[in-house]
């Protein structure tokens, strides 16, 4: 499973069952629900780790809202799900390049965050 968060909505993806696609799934709003909704969505899934899109500037240095992408991690973490951060940039701009702008951009972009994660785990 993979998110692109944002401070506004939250992109979900997760794997076809080979774990070798990733799929856009869903996208949340960032609200008081979205911790309980990614932690049912994990469970029904049977997903064993979460991997969240670690945003930076061009610089390689944390974007403003990488401050509390950390804190959700966090929370994610205190309860007792795996998370693990990976690289993304513009990822919601690529998303867009590819589909248009859609009411599953989000989830477009953390597809990718996703594709990328397991690209870099099979080399």
């Amino acid at each position: 499973m993979a998110i692109d968060y944002g401070t506004k909505r939250v992109g979900i993806a997760s794997t076809d069952d080979s774990g070798s696609f990733a799929l856009p799934r869903a996208v949340w709003e960032n609200d008081a629900d979205l911790i309980g909704k990614i932690i049912k969505f994990k469970n029904e899934e049977k997903i064993d780790l979460i991997v969240v899109g670690e945003s930076r500037n061009y610089k390689g240095e944390p974007n403003p809202v990488m401050n509390e992408a950390e804190k959700f991690r966090s929370e994610l973490e205190s309860l007792e799900a795996k998370t693990v951060l990976h690289p993304e940039v513009l990822t919601t701009m690529e998303a867009r390049q590819i589909q248009g702008e859609t009411l599953m951009t989000d989830a477009s972009a953390a597809a990718l965050i996703l594709k990328s994660y397991i690209d870099s785990i099979k080399r």
